[in-house]
C-alpha cells in the first residue's frame, strides 16, 4: 500500500508540474513570446520552455510553489549546471541561433495568483 501512495503522489506531481508548465507557456505568450519547445529533452538535462521574443531566446524553468521565494530557491545550482548544458545542445542542433541572445528565466506558478516571470534569474 505505500508503494501505491508513493506512486499516486508522484504521478500526481508530474501533471500538477505538465499543468504548470502549460500555464507558463500561456502566460508568456500572452507577453509576446514565441514558444519554440516544451520539455526539451537532451541527455544532460531538460529544459521546460524554450522562447523567442525577437533576437533574444529564453530557457525557462518552471516551479510551481507556494511563495515566490520558494520557487525560486528550487532552482539549485545543480540544475543550473543542467539548464545550461542542455541549452549548450540545443543552441548546437539550431541552425541560424549564433545572432540570438540566450538567457535564463524562472517563472514561478503561484497559487490563486498570475504567474511570476524572473528575468535573467541565472
Amino acid at each position: 500500500m505505500a508503494v501505491e501512495d508513493r506512486n499516486g503522489k508522484r504521478k500526481k506531481a508530474h501533471r500538477r508540474g505538465h499543468v504548470a508548465e502549460y500555464l507558463a507557456a500561456l502566460y508568456l505568450m500572452v507577453k509576446g513570446y514565441r514558444i519554440l519547445a516544451l520539455r526539451y529533452r537532451t541527455p544532460l538535462g531538460e529544459i521546460d520552455i524554450i522562447a523567442r521574443k525577437g533576437n533574444l531566446v529564453a530557457m525557462v524553468e518552471v516551479k510551481a510553489r507556494k511563495a515566490e521565494t520558494m520557487a525560486v530557491d528550487a532552482v539549485s545550482f545543480e540544475s543550473q549546471k543542467r539548464i545550461r548544458a542542455a541549452a549548450d545542445i540545443w543552441r548546437t542542433r539550431m541552425r541560424g541561433t549564433a545572432h540570438l541572445s540566450l538567457r535564463f528565466d524562472i517563472v514561478a506558478i503561484l497559487p490563486w495568483s498570475w504567474p511570476r516571470h524572473f528575468r535573467d534569474a541565472f
